[in-house]
């Protein structure tokens, strides 16, 4: 009587060979539907609502309306960012159709208490975008930090970048395993959208965030990426950006001391590289060379 759901308040008895089944959840397995043990206790733990939210969108089973008015009423001023962030991740990563889990939360009203900076921005018409992310088969996108920056991107791409930032740290999402989700989503969020003309655009894309996210986020909102995703392979700019041929010692070597100057000779010469008209060393020293004789000049 204490567990949450039905579905979930089973038992098997190993002697017998019989199921101890007192509240029908196997009934309710059958109609694919999230029903309350008990109303008296289930909002014991208010996590229960958001652990309702992934269920159904990872079972892909209905809610039934008596469990929907009693995660309404859940206090969720009261769960730490931690279990918060569990049953979230599980939502974002662990199911097919995400869209259905935040149609619960919507209708149950969690997300303006949970992710009040977020919940104006939740426009269930990218609900489709979701769900479609969440299906992508491209290997590079299955690393569980990579995949949750995809993730929430897609759910927050219309947030300013204040309430991003905010929800954000509502999640604690910082780095996943090694990975630097919490830059990767603001960078994403920032530059996903960004046009691409030409070679020069993938490679100053992959200057800012992973050209391999922001292009399966366009890909999951109907833009045909193929072409784009060829070119960045071959750039070698899927997940990270176009090395540097210049580098300090190079300028060193050249008579230029550490500093601000070698700063910006370096961001200049590397501007040049990412345009194309630098493609070897050689060819990144002449341009320094010119540079320090234009400044001499002046």
């Amino acid at each position: 009587r204490r567990r949450d759901l039905t579905v979930n308040a089973i038992l098997f008895d190993l002697e017998s060979g019989a199921f101890v089944d007192p509240f029908n959840g196997q009934e309710d397995l059958a109609q694919r539907t999230l029903k309350a043990v008990d109303s008296t206790t289930f909002l014991e733990d208010p996590l229960r609502a958001l652990r309702v939210v992934q269920f159904c969108a990872r079972l892909e089973f209905s809610v039934h309306p008596d469990l929907e008015a009693l995660c309404v009423s859940a206090a969720m001023n009261e769960l730490p960012v931690e279990r918060i962030r569990g049953e979230w991740d599980k939502l974002m990563l662990s199911s097919n159709r995400p869209s259905l889990g935040l149609q619960v939360a919507r209708r149950a009203q969690l997300l303006e208490r949970v992710f009040p900076e977020a919940s104006g921005f939740d426009d269930p018409t990218h609900d489709g975008t979701l769900d479609r992310l969440a299906i992508t088969k491209r290997p590079l996108l299955q690393e569980g930090g990579r995949k949750l920056a995809l993730m929430l991107t897609g759910w927050l791409t219309t947030c300013s970048e204040g309430a991003l930032l905010s929800t954000l740290d509502r999640l604690g999402v910082h780095r996943v395993g090694g990975y630097p989700a919490r830059d990767q989503i603001i960078a994403l969020h920032r530059h996903w959208s960004d046009p691409i003309e030409n070679d020069a655009a993938l490679r100053r894309m992959a200057t800012h965030c992973e050209v391999i996210l922001a292009l399966a986020l366009r890909e999951a909102r109907g833009e045909f990426v193929e072409p784009y995703l060829e070119r960045a392979a071959a750039l070698g700019v899927l997940t990270k950006p176009v090395p540097p041929l210049l580098m300090g010692r190079h300028l060193q070597e050249l008579g230029v001391s550490p500093g601000p100057r070698m700063g910006d000779l370096l961001h200049a010469v590397y501007d040049q590289q990412i345009e194309g008209t630098i493609q070897t060393l050689e060819e990144a020293q002449t341009a320094a060379t010119q540079l320090m004789d234009a400044l001499r000049t002046r």
